[in-house]
């Protein structure tokens, strides 16, 4: 099984490959998409959408697995990471891939057995199960290889999270 995960945003999306044979994980590609601040909004989802796209069609993942937001303060922010959100989403849509969704907290469990983990605990736990040489970066990356491996890991219970 191939997944993809997302951290989502729009400066910069945090992807991460991995497949998944029986109770080994491997990381295939993982990387960011980033977008200028100076670019329109419009024109900044659409260089998200068309890369994440052009990710979707050449590794044809069969899982895409996405975190939930959570914003407690700025609301400007949260709408602009919703609206990257949808178009990311979309893209999964278009390209005929099943969307699963995890909230941090359950990132964090999946991952690490403890949903209050910090982040550096969820870091070196990516690089561990994945048999990297060191904690990708920028940190969206790990964090989008941790929602992967989230989904990875939620087996039998995985329709419980698909976004239908």
């Amino acid at each position: 099984m191939i997944i993809v995960g997302i951290d989502p945003g729009i400066a910069i999306v945090g992807y991460g490959i991995i497949e998944k044979k029986g109770n080994k994980l491997k990381a295939i590609k993982y990387g960011a998409i980033t977008t200028e601040p100076d670019i329109s909004l419009p024109y900044r989802l659409k260089i998200v959408y068309d890369e994440l796209t052009k990710i979707l069609i050449e590794y044809k993942p069969d899982a895409f697995a996405i975190e939930e937001l959570f914003f407690n303060k700025n609301v400007k922010t949260a709408i602009t990471i919703g609206q990257a959100r949808g178009v990311e989403i979309l893209a999964a849509v278009n390209c005929g891939i099943d969307i699963y969704e995890y909230t941090p907290l359950q990132v964090k469990q999946g991952v690490v057995g403890y949903g209050r983990a910090q982040k550096k605990q969820v870091q070196e736990m990516v690089k561990l199960l994945l048999n990297l040489k060191e904690i990708p970066k920028p940190d969206d990356v790990a964090d989008a290889l941790a929602v992967a491996i989230c989904h990875a890991h939620s087996g039998r219970f995985k329709e419980l999270f698909k976004i239908r």
